[in-house]
């Protein structure tokens, strides 16, 4: 082989290389025109609701924790020892006032009592039989028939009669109270609890806790207010703004979605608590329908300003970036423009804008989860800005 066949071998390779890189490039070329052909369709704008931000008078609501408790409850004891005879009434009823629970065995005191009496007719006829000697000696004393002493002697008789009188009709006095205690019978109306002492044990006079009796309508609910609501609450009285007794309250039980039971405040404490910063507070409730039992924990909002205008959005529209919050609205050529707000509490279901909204922005409610970044183009459609459901509530912010 010559200088002559290996040139030209080698410049067969070289032309071999040249036209496969060509061709990839051309390949190359190709898909890219391909992909970025005019007439490709994008990808369509996200459909969203989007609602009108309310502006409207609104009055806050502060939320407490707080216990039913009855307006009378009555630990039930005897006032006269003895044997019990008789439970007369159904544990766990609804009893009305005097009506007879318990029957303690009456005939000591039924004898104590007819004792009392003959003492009774006994000191009637001595008092009689002194008064008669003391007219007597008003007479013999005119005739000089006896001594003075005589008749000073009979006219203190006199007195120690009608004395002895009156003491012995005090002692009956005392035997028919003592035989009227052996029936118990419920001081206020109102459920009473299990029996304690049935038949055939002895109860002790004050002593021995027989059953409870607690009043069912109205009932109490006491909560404490911290001390900064109360100073509060007490600058609003003072402006005119709030009454200082008698404010409406909402309630709700463990179950209950929201405060379904009205109320008003009928007592404040006259002092703050300074081991814990609060004062303590009672409103009272109607309970016809023997919804609250004392004892069950109640949830309790009271008015906690005059009303103010206020801005309102549903609560799902807002959303958090660390520690912002922010909506989207509603711009030009139908994007979703980013807004940062200043949140207040709940009102009503609906969520209090402090700041960064203005009256007639619509807001994204519904779909927010499908816009990715401010400017984004979305297909809006108009909707009610309305609370969440029932059974969706949110709690009041700021819950003490």
């Amino acid at each position: 082989m010559n200088i002559r066949t290996v040139i030209v071998d080698s410049g067969i390779r070289l032309s071999l290389v040249a036209v496969a890189l060509g061709a990839a490039i051309a390949l190359a070329s190709a898909g890219c025109s391909s992909q970025a052909a005019p007439g490709a369709e994008a990808a369509p704008a996200p459909e969203v609701g989007v609602a009108t931000v309310l502006s409207r008078q609104v009055r806050q609501w502060d939320e407490f924790s707080g216990r039913i408790a009855a307006i009378e409850s009555v630990e039930l004891r005897p006032r006269v020892s003895g044997y019990v005879q008789r439970v007369a009434y159904e544990e766990g009823s609804e009893v009305a006032k005097g009506d007879l629970l318990f029957v303690i065995d009456p005939r000591p005191y039924r004898a104590a009592l007819d004792q009392a009496q003959a003492q009774l007719e006994r000191a009637r006829a001595e008092a009689r039989l002194a008064t008669t000697q003391h007219e007597r000696a008003q007479s013999l004393i005119e005739a000089r028939a006896i001594s003075r002493e005589e008749f000073e002697t009979r006219r203190a008789a006199t007195a120690q009669g009608n004395a002895g009188v009156r003491a012995a009709e005090a002692a009956v006095a005392a035997a028919r109270l003592d035989l009227q205690f052996t029936e118990v019978r419920a001081p206020v109306a109102g459920r009473a609890g299990r029996a304690l002492v049935t038949e055939g044990n002895l109860a002790q006079a004050d002593a021995t806790l027989l059953t409870t009796v607690v009043s069912q309508d109205p009932v109490h609910v006491h909560f404490e207010a911290d001390e900064r609501a109360f100073l509060r609450y007490q600058a609003l009285a003072r402006s005119g703004e709030r009454d200082a007794a008698g404010n409406p309250v909402r309630v709700g039980l463990a179950d209950e979605t929201g405060h379904p039971h009205a109320g008003t405040v009928d007592f404040i404490d006259n002092q703050v608590d300074s081991t814990t910063g609060t004062v303590r507070a009672r409103a009272v409730l109607p309970n016809p329908d023997r919804v609250f039992t004392p004892g069950l924990f109640a949830r309790v909002q009271i008015e906690g300003s005059a009303e103010f205008d206020a801005l309102l959005v549903d609560d799902k529209a807002v959303l958090t970036d660390q520690d912002r919050k922010y909506v989207y609205v509603l711009g030009e050529g139908d994007t979703a423009q980013r807004r940062d707000v200043v949140l207040g509490r709940m009102v009503d279901g609906l969520r209090v804008v402090q700041s960064g909204l203005e009256p007639g922005d619509r807001v994204i409610v519904n779909g927010v989860q499908r816009v990715f970044f401010p400017g984004m183009p979305v297909a809006p459609t108009q909707v009610a800005m309305v609370p969440p459901p029932k059974g969706e509530a949110v709690a009041t912010a700021g819950t003490r």
